[in-house]
């Protein structure tokens, strides 16, 4: 058995399974010091420790390395004012050569061997000169990241219209697919500005509750159906999926409202379609005016027309 710790190195960052290696005791909260295909890094223990057996242990998965001691939590201070200030130099550089591009955050690597910039652009950006100025400034690697609006508002943080802190920055460790289906089944108005979060996506949030709207709305008939029922005939005109009701609309144009479990599936059935005002004159007016003499004339020459024409033919000199 090998016991493993849960591993995050930012905040709402994606979990990363480490092995406890040599250190005897661990728990939720402490920093601590890990190798990683960029290096050493510093992380927060998440969960864990855990118990798991050897065979289904991921291959590769590396050790801890130690508790992280104070001058680890020197070091990674001494990273954050080196990112603040490579932050306002690139943000200077960016303007001077009116470069088309955002800069979102700056990253030092724990042991200093690399700064990684962050930024939003609409296409391709040439940043060769920027890098050089980079380089050339703070004497070490330099790496420019292009990331999405959504890694964007993931790192910057900010307050959602539902008066929260976004969800992505807080807590949602991977970002899940969204579509408009997924408010049309809420019945949620498709304003832009009502569904769109600070990215200028859709909500993450609209998938929350999409698969229970969706298990509720099974057992309710759609809008558009006909229920002939309880002593009731008419159209369904409005469903409330969260009350399990519907809403239809009799004959005499009045509202009943019904519940779902009320209304028996074979009672339901397609809406007749009426046909269009204008065809229902026609059809009067021809059932008023009786055969039309001049339309059978029409038809029997266009009959006669093909005949005629071969007769035609056969008349011709050769």
């Amino acid at each position: 058995m090998a016991r493993i710790v849960r591993i995050q190195f930012g905040a709402a960052g994606k979990l990363y399974d480490f092995t406890m290696g040599k250190v005897v005791s661990m728990q939720r909260g402490d920093k601590v010091i890990v190798e990683t295909e960029r290096g050493k890094s510093i992380g927060q223990v998440v969960a864990g420790p855990l118990e798991v057996d050897d065979a289904v242990l991921p291959e590769g998965i590396k050790p801890v390395l130690r508790i992280a001691e104070p001058h680890d939590l020197a070091a990674a201070a001494a990273n954050a004012a080196r990112e603040k200030e490579a932050h306002r130099f690139c943000l200077t550089r960016i303007k001077e050569r009116g470069m088309e591009m955002k800069l979102v955050k700056v990253e030092y690597l724990f042991d200093g061997s690399k700064a990684i910039f962050y930024f939003t652009a609409d296409g391709r950006v040439d940043f060769r000169e920027l890098v050089k100025d980079l380089a050339h400034a703070f004497h070490t690697r330099i790496e420019m990241r292009q990331i999405g609006v959504r890694d964007e508002s993931k790192m910057v943080g900010g307050i959602g219209i539902c008066g929260r802190e976004l969800c992505c920055s807080s807590y949602l460790r991977e970002f899940e697919p969204v579509s408009v289906k997924m408010a049309k089944e809420q019945n949620l108005a498709l304003n832009p500005s009502k569904i769109s979060g600070q990215c200028g996506r859709l909500l993450c949030c609209l998938s929350y509750e999409f698969e229970t709207y969706c298990s509720l709305r099974k057992g309710l008939p759609k809008c558009g159906k006909r229920v002939q029922c309880c002593g009731i005939d008419g159209e369904i005109v409005k469903v409330n999926v969260l009350q399990g009701t519907v809403t239809v609309k009799t004959t005499d144009d009045s509202m009943v409202h019904l519940k779902g479990d009320d209304i028996p599936p074979e009672s339901v059935s397609d809406r007749v379609k009426k046909p269009p005002q204008n065809q229902k004159q026609e059809q009067q007016g021809d059932a008023k005016k009786g055969p039309n003499p001049g339309k059978q004339r029409r038809d029997r020459d266009r009959e006669r027309r093909p005949q005629d024409v071969k007769e035609r033919k056969k008349e011709k000199p050769s």
